[in-house]
């Protein structure tokens, strides 16, 4: 196969640097073209992709729309592990593999996980603000419960999600998920107990969300849902921003149905100024940061140009999305 006339779009991007890529790419593909863009809807994708071989993506929407006008593209690559951005079924039909990288970040995310769990258990940021508006008083952060023999609940038991159980466990919670997914002796090598979606809800002190976003997990957190916490429970998030539904949780906090909410991501991101979260004491925002650190980025990037790479020397890459049938 000649290697040549190759170009790769970056559909959108929000790192200073794209040496890393373009490096890996260029020594493997001399006669490679890069095409830069900042695409925020898929008109913006459409008028400069039409005749790519390969697209970098990070956010920008890929749907039917943009798959059909694809001329030549034979592999979009996304930067993360989620592809909900994507329209994998039409991309399949249409053979242009769809990339992800499913295995960075996990330290990462489990750690931000426990972060947020242990900010809100032992209302750190909360008192710190206090203190800084010179309120010296402990008081005001009660009621504040032990970690050892509460209960965390997995929604989600991916590989993420038991990094974050074998966290916890160090701290002396015990680990309930739910997972249709999961095997039981999965569950069971990580003494972690599996339970009915309701039950996970009802039993928990604390819910960390790491279910993938998809058809059938948008929402999947409700205005029922937090009617079935405990009032002293708090959730966490640093999965996707809408499989909580956000009015239904500012609801529940505003009428004090739950005790509190760690969130790394939101249904709209970046945060709106009017949006009601910014203004709770008992809620800590972070700008979708749980993933980031200096090697997972770094890898982050290597392995994203890895698998355009891969497709376009006619190898089979090491991470491809499969439709489900």
């Amino acid at each position: 196969m000649s290697q040549v006339g190759f170009k790769v779009l970056f559909s959108d991007f929000e790192y200073d640097s794209l040496e890393i890529e373009e490096n890996l790419i260029r020594e493997q593909i001399p006669d490679i073209e890069f095409v830069y863009a900042q695409c925020r809807t898929e008109e913006e994708v459409i008028e400069v992709a039409k005749d790519v071989d390969a697209i970098i993506n990070q956010y920008a929407p890929l749907g039917k729309k943009v798959i059909e006008s694809l001329k030549d593209c034979k592999v979009i690559a996304r930067y993360g592990i989620g592809f909900n951005t994507i329209d994998v079924q039409a991309a399949t039909e249409k053979n242009i593999k769809v990339c992800n990288v499913t295995d960075y970040c996990l330290d990462e995310v489990s750690d931000h996980a426990m972060a947020l769990l242990l900010s809100l258990a032992r209302k750190v940021t909360f008192l710190n603000n206090k203190v800084k508006d010179g309120v010296w008083d402990y008081k005001v952060g009660t009621p504040i419960f032990k970690l050892r023999g509460s209960v965390l609940g997995l929604l989600g038991l991916g590989n993420i999600a038991q990094k974050v159980a074998k966290r916890a466990q160090a701290f002396g919670l015990k680990v309930i998920a739910y997972d249709p997914f999961i095997p039981r002796e999965v569950a069971k090598e990580l003494n972690v107990e599996l339970v009915e979606f309701k039950e996970l809800f009802r039993l928990s002190d604390y819910i960390s969300v790491h279910t993938p976003l998809n058809e059938t997990t948008i929402g999947i957190v409700g205005e029922e849902q937090f009617k079935w916490m405990k009032k002293e429970a708090f959730i966490i998030n640093t999965s996707r921003g809408p499989i909580i539904d956000e009015k239904a949780l500012i609801h529940a906090l505003v009428n004090n149905e739950i005790a509190g909410a760690g969130l790394d991501v939101l249904e709209m991101e970046p945060i709106k100024e009017d949006n009601p979260l910014l203004k709770m004491e008992q809620v800590v925002l972070n700008p979708h940061v749980a993933w980031h650190s200096a090697e997972s980025e770094n890898e982050l990037k290597r392995k994203t140009a890895q698998n355009v790479a891969d497709v376009l020397q006619d190898k089979e890459p090491k991470y491809v999305v499969r439709v489900k049938n």
